[in-house]
């Protein structure tokens, strides 16, 4: 056990942690008898993770590797190495308060530095290795990191990223800067300096909005740790379990349900390294490793139903889906296939599980079920601001100081103070509620789509266009796909001097492939006009309707390339 070892505020997680484990299949039991586990002092990774660590030789994290080669790590060694990295981090400078960019890949180092920022009372800045050297100048700068931790095939990026950070890279040789394995060489036993408040600042993710800059989520040491007992219910995790989620670092998915969500309930995280998804190998590990959990977001569930499912003679217990909505279809084909119902799930970067469908409820087609233990949701009218409609803005009734609810966007009181308006926390997502309080999901209520899971900013796409010469105005909508569900479409007005032709689309297209990550890249290019208000706004609606019918001569990337 660490220094700081149980406490009352440990006492009080494990409760309502039973709690959701013993009313799992009980959902009007657990919603109506679950209270928030709330304490002034918690720190997740000393008083939870290391408790239950304790001479605990089962598997907390099972990697395996493209290649077939695998790593385990058990909880008792996993609190040891994290103590280990958490003194070494403390000899390089890092103390509390102070901001870690973290962008690994799905390596044992990325949960022994997260557990040992933890630890420090650092706070961590999860970062994609997908970004580029634009978006980390963004996230060392409004971030304010005076730390990053990095795959050296990585540090290259950072060359053109100014700033006073200690520079740390994992694995590789001929990197100038500190070699992580230095850590190993540390001792085990980690004491803690000072103690951690509850709403200390635990996380700081970027995620993208309608305006150029991805806002800044703020979270502490109970909004995800503990926020995430609703995601542990949601799934259905249990003690043992071996529970596969597919999702990128550096995303908060990836914290919902390869850290806190399998962690709180004791379960093994399970990971499947791959450069390109295969559902047949993915499938032989899933049946191999005993996956007995599977989160997945829609884009995989889709490839995944176009390969034989029959080929995993012993599927999951409990499969889920999140990030946007699933296909009837494809819930049908895993139903019949693997004799389990996909269960939809409704959540954001700023939140843990809101809604869901959990085991035991009756599901509704369509639907992605009811509030989760802990929280209370109301349908708000986006016009009149009238509660509990029919249909309108999915909120959270900020009356009953819900735990799994970011702090606010750090740095911008005002788009703070209008999230949290009236008494509700406003989603920006627009519902409708039946008479059984069950939630269908009608979409955004700004401009903000998903491609591949992966959240997309129009006015940030659109202001990497304008960099180019050829570009006069854009303005960026998603456009359907069988496979990502969407990708982003450009329609360009053009500089004078350039032509609506083939040669200035793809001159657009390696421009975008140069500015952007890759998960943003424009993917279709449309010349034309741009429909707008009387007071000059684009008119998105109007080019997502014209992109929906189709019928303008658009140019695809993949013809171009």
């Amino acid at each position: 056990m660490t220094a700081q070892g149980a406490t009352g505020a440990t006492e009080r997680f494990r409760a309502a942690r039973d709690f959701l484990l013993q009313h799992r299949e009980d959902y009007g039991a657990a919603y109506e008898g679950f209270a928030w586990p709330r304490a002034d002092r918690f720190n997740w990774a000393l008083e939870w993770f290391d408790v239950i660590a304790e001479g605990n030789d089962r598997t907390a994290l099972h990697l395996v590797e493209e290649d077939g080669s695998e790593t385990k790590v058990s909880f008792a060694e996993m609190s040891a190495r994290s103590n280990r990295v958490a003194n070494w981090l403390r000899a390089q400078g890092v103390r509390p308060g102070d901001r870690i960019i973290v962008m690994l890949g799905n390596q044992v180092e990325l949960w022994e530095t997260v557990l040992a920022a933890m630890k420090l009372r650092a706070v961590v800045i999860p970062a994609t290795p997908l970004l580029g050297p634009a978006d980390l100048r963004d996230r060392v700068d409004r971030g304010r990191a005076r730390h990053v931790v990095v795959r050296a095939e990585d540090a290259a990026k950072f060359d053109d990223v100014p700033g006073e950070y200690t520079r740390i890279a994992v694995g590789g040789d001929g990197v100038s800067w500190l070699g992580y394995e230095h850590a190993a060489r540390e001792s085990e036993v980690f004491e803690p300096e000072g103690v951690t408040l509850a709403d200390d600042t635990l996380m700081l993710y970027f995620t993208s909005g309608t305006t150029a800059r991805p806002k800044l989520v703020e979270h502490t040491h109970t909004s995800y740790p503990v926020g995430h007992l609703s995601t542990m219910y949601w799934i259905g995790l249990k003690p043992g379990d071996v529970h596969l989620n597919i999702s990128s670092p550096g995303w908060a998915k990836h914290a919902w349900s390869n850290l806190f969500a399998p962690w709180n309930a004791e379960a093994t995280v399970f990971i499947h390294n791959y450069t390109r998804f295969d559902p047949a190998r993915l499938m032989d590990e899933m049946e191999r490793n005993g996956v007995t959990s599977f989160c997945a977001p829609p884009t995989v569930w889709r490839m995944l139903v176009q390969a034989d499912l029959s080929r995993l003679k012993t599927p999951p217990r409990e499969v889920v889906a999140a990030g946007e909505p699933l296909n009837p279809e494809v819930i049908e084909s895993v139903r019949r296939a693997w004799g389990v119902t996909i269960r939809d799930g409704f959540g954001q970067t700023e939140t843990a599980v809101q809604v869901s469908n959990s085991p035991g409820q009756r599901l509704k087609e369509g639907s992605m079920g009811r509030p989760s233990p802990g929280f209370r949701v109301t349908l708000v009218d986006p016009a009149s601001g009238r509660a509990d409609v029919a249909e309108g803005e999915i909120c959270l009734d900020l009356s009953t100081h819900p735990v799994g609810l970011m702090t606010g966007y750090h740095g911008d009181p005002e788009r703070t103070a209008e999230a949290m308006a009236g008494g509700y926390y406003r989603t920006g997502d627009i519902g409708s509620r039946d008479a059984e309080g069950y939630i269908t999901y009608i979409g955004r209520a700004d401009d903000v789509f998903k491609a591949s899971d992966y959240k997309i900013s129009p006015f940030e796409l659109e202001s990497a266009l304008l960099e180019h010469e050829a570009v006069a105005e854009a303005a960026v909508v998603p456009a359907p796909d069988p496979l990502r569900l969407a990708v982003p479409k450009a329609y360009v007005v053009l500089a004078a001097g350039w032509e609506p032709d083939a040669e200035t689309a793809k001159a657009l297209f390696a421009h975008s492939r140069a500015v952007l990550a890759p998960y943003k890249r424009v993917r279709r290019i449309e010349f034309a006009e741009l429909p707008k208000t009387v007071s000059g706004k684009i008119r998105r609606v109007e080019l997502r309707r014209l992109t929906a019918e189709g019928g303008g001569r658009e140019f695809l990337e993949g013809d171009l390339a």
